[in-house]
C-alpha cells in the first residue's frame, strides 16, 4: 500500500471513528485494520512519526502511544535507524481446526507450497501408531514446504490412509479440499506441540539460520465416526510463527 493511500485510509478511519475513543486508540485501530486486512504487508515500513503527525494533525505523543501499543501487541517492530515495520511474525490459534491456507488468507497473505514428494508407501512405526493401522496398510504420504507470500514458513508431512486418498498425486494446494471431495473431511483434531532446533537440511529448506528454533505441531484428525483420517507433522519456523491459546473461565 502506498504511503499516500495509507494516510488517506487512516484519515477516513479516524474521521469516522467514535469521538469518545481516545485519539491514540483510533490511530492504533486504523493501523491494525490496515495490517489485518492485508493493506499493509509483512515487513512493510510504516510512515515516520513526523509524517503521521503532520498528515493526521495529531501530536507526537498520540502517535507514539499508538505505535508502542501495536509493538507490544506484536503487530509492529521497531528496527535500528528508527524505522518501524509490520511484524513478520504470524500467529495461529490452537483453539480452532483450520488449514494452513485458511490461516494465511485470514491474515491477508497468499498461501503456497513447494512440493517435495507425494507417494503411496508403507507407514513408519510412528505413523502406524498415530493412524491406528498395521504395517500391511498403505498410506499416502505428502511432504511439502508451506509458504506465505512466497516466504518459506513450515515443512509439512501428512500421512493419510490410502483408503481415504488412493491417489496422492491429485492433491494440489489443499489436502482438505481433496478429502472433502472424497467424503473424508475431518471434524475433530488432537494436537501436540514441542520445540526443537533445525537441522542443516531444514535450515536449507526454510531459508533460515542454522539452529533456529522449530515449533513442531503433530495433529491427528478424526472423522465423525471416530476413524483417524490424517496424521500431520508440521515444523514451523520459530522466528516467524507464534501459537496463541485463548482461555475462558
Amino acid at each position: 500500500m502506498e504511503e499516500a493511500a495509507l494516510l488517506d485510509f487512516m484519515r477516513e478511519h479516524i474521521a469516522g471513528g467514535n469521538s469518545a475513543e481516545p485519539l491514540y486508540r483510533q490511530v492504533e485501530t486504523a493501523l491494525a485494520e490496515a495490517i489485518q486486512s492485508g493493506r499493509l504487508k509483512r515487513g512493510a515500513v510504516i510512515p515516520s512519526e513526523r509524517t503521521l503527525c503532520a498528515a493526521l494533525s495529531l501530536s507526537r505523543v498520540t502517535i507514539r502511544r499508538a505505535v508502542e501499543d501495536l509493538e507490544a501487541d506484536g503487530l509492529l517492530h521497531r528496527r535500528h535507524g528508527a524505522k518501524t515495520v509490520v511484524s513478520s511474525r504470524l500467529e495461529k490459534s490452537l483453539s480452532t481446526m483450520t488449514s494452513f491456507s485458511e490461516d494465511m488468507r485470514s491474515r491477508g497473505l497468499e498461501p503456497g507450497c513447494i512440493w517435495i514428494s507425494k507417494e503411496l508407501c508403507r507407514p513408519s512405526p510412528a505413523e502406524m501408531m498415530a493412524l491406528g493401522i498395521s504395517v500391511a496398510d498403505e498410506i499416502a504420504r505428502l511432504k511439502r514446504i508451506r509458504t506465505a507470500d512466497g516466504t518459506p514458513i513450515a515443512i509439512e508431512t501428512a500421512a493419510v490412509p490410502a483408503r481415504f486418498l488412493p491417489k496422492p498425486g491429485v492433491v494440489g494446494a489443499s489436502l482438505y479440499e481433496v478429502l472433502a471431495a472424497h467424503g473424508a473431511m475431518p471434524v475433530r483434531a488432537v494436537q501436540r506441540m514441542q520445540s526443537t532446533p533445525m537441522t542443516l537440511e531444514e535450515s536449507r529448506l526454510l531459508e533460515a539460520p542454522p539452529q533456529t528454533s522449530l515449533l513442531v505441531m503433530e495433529r491427528r484428525c478424526f472423522l465423525e465416526d471416530g476413524r483417524i483420517v490424517e496424521f500431520t507433522q508440521t515444523k514451523y519456523r520459530g522466528d516467524v510463527y507464534d501459537f496463541v491459546i485463548e482461555l475462558h473461565r
